[in-house]
């Protein structure tokens, strides 16, 4: 008994010298810790969180409301009647209710004037034969004032007045990872508003048709579905920076990846297509390419920026101004060309007649070399090309431009265009096709071509080009 008094005294004692222990030496370090914490040499290297608060620098916008406010106004709902459906019917589709049936698609488009103008995408209205604006519940008749496929912009114009006309903001000016919101009206939900932030700049994917396909993209997260074509991305003050035209997926629905036209690019079209009906562009005479790492390697090339001079054409504005094949463009006008996407974008913001200076690398040497833009025709001047545009006919007829001719090795031509509904779509003509003789007569004036085409009945033999340059010709018998 006194065996087990004696145990639990000597254990009693043991843990009060533990606890002493404890309290007197383990028990200070923390504090010993604090201090280190709380030291100036370790304050030197902590995050200063306070100067996140500083107004200078960027950061994420508690809302998006005020920008979805003041843009949203300036958003419409695009109706395209593109006519009936091309398959054939017997007549009991008409007595059973599946008779041919009007086809409609729709999209977005935005305000720029208070009169009523309208930037939207090509594809939104393609082979329209009507086109109705959706406005605050309000429903008009558009007229197509013009279209470009080369960057996919189109120009409609309706008859109001005191429109919310959008503020245009800059995309020269945008810089990757800011926040940006996308308006439109995906699926028909019109007035949608969606987040993301840049993703990129100057994307080139390769989707845009015309002669001179102008990509210069801005990718964005900012989710962007069907519907939301021809709508507006604006930054967060609610600013105009891009059109939402085309988004990369394997299910036609948004997956990441969303592009819009640059504002910069659009307007400057939009503005060609208002007050001259065609997109004055201008051409330094030159084909250009990516410069790749095979590519920098075997021309000993330092750096990927720029691009590769692969061909000069005889008698354009960058031979007349010495510049070569190979050379590599670096700067335009001061803008630095980090590849073909910046380079073509550059160039649209000028006119012919424009003389810029080009900075370029030929070897070892850095040169720079003034080049005067030139049209499409070679000149100088703003250039008005012929149409004649047909309902009978369902198609646009053009001149076809010098670069055009150069291309194709002919010496006149008259190009259709916006194809739809009509005689020549009849007659198994596509978009693109290039008609050089009428029954044995030169094809030189488009209205001349369109007016012989509607009134003309008998034997009629058309020879030309089909869009990818093979020659073609057909002879038809007309009633």
């Amino acid at each position: 008994m006194m065996k087990n008094i004696q145990i639990i005294f000597l254990a009693f004692v043991a843990g009060l010298a533990g606890a002493y222990v404890f309290v007197e030496f383990i028990a200070d370090k923390p504090q010993f810790l604090n201090e280190y914490v709380q030291s100036e040499s370790f304050e030197r290297q902590q995050v200063n969180y306070n100067a996140y608060e500083d107004e200078s620098l960027p950061s994420a916008p508690i809302s998006f409301v005020e920008a979805s406010e003041v843009s949203t106004p300036s958003v419409v709902f695009i109706k395209n009647f593109s006519g009936s459906d091309y398959r054939r019917y017997s007549i009991f589709d008409y007595f059973f209710g599946s008779g041919p049936t009007q086809r409609v698609s729709t999209g977005s488009g935005v305000i720029i004037s208070k009169d009523g103008y309208i930037i939207t995408n090509n594809h939104v209205i393609d082979r329209a034969e009507t086109i109705e604006v959706v406005h605050q519940k309000r429903t008009y008749k558009a007229e197509l004032i013009g279209t470009d496929k080369n960057t996919d912009i189109a120009v409609l114009k309706i008859e109001a007045a005191n429109l919310p006309a959008i503020k245009q903001g800059s995309s020269r000016d945008m810089r990757i990872g800011e926040w940006v919101i996308a308006v439109g009206n995906p699926f028909n939900l019109t007035s949608t508003v969606t987040a993301g932030i840049v993703s990129a700049k100057e994307r080139q994917i390769n989707i845009l048709g015309g002669d001179f396909p102008l990509e210069s993209f801005i990718q964005t997260d900012a989710p962007i579905n069907p519907g939301n074509s021809g709508g507006a991305l604006v930054n967060t003050k609610g600013e105009l920076v891009g059109i939402n035209t085309a988004i990369l997926s394997r299910t036609g629905s948004y997956t990441g990846y969303g592009f819009a036209v640059p504002v910069d690019i659009a307007v400057k079209i939009a503005n060609d297509l208002i007050k001259y009906g065609e997109v004055q562009k201008a051409l330094p005479g030159v084909d250009v390419v990516e410069i790749t790492p095979e590519l920098a390697d075997e021309m000993n090339l330092k750096t990927l920026d720029g691009v590769i001079v692969t061909n000069v054409l005889r008698g354009g504005a960058a031979e007349k101004a010495g510049i070569q094949k190979d050379d590599v463009i670096i700067q335009i006008e001061g803008f630095n060309v980090v590849g073909k996407g910046s380079f073509e974008e550059v160039l649209s913001y000028y006119y012919p007649g424009d003389q810029l200076t080009f900075t370029f690398q030929r070897k070892a040497d850095r040169k720079t070399a003034k080049v005067t833009l030139q049209n499409l025709d070679g000149g100088t001047g703003v250039l008005k090309r012929e149409f004649y545009s047909s309902n009978i006919l369902g198609a646009r007829l053009e001149s076809v431009n010098a670069i055009e001719r150069d291309r194709l090795g002919i010496d006149y031509g008259i190009k259709i265009s916006a194809l739809t509904r009509g005689y020549l779509r009849e007659l198994g003509l596509n978009n693109g096709f290039v008609l050089t003789q009428i029954n044995g007569e030169a094809a030189r004036n488009p209205e001349k071509v369109g007016q012989f085409l509607e009134n003309f009945s008998g034997r009629l033999r058309l020879e030309g080009l089909t869009p990818n340059g093979q020659p073609f010709m057909q002879s038809y018998t007309v009633r």
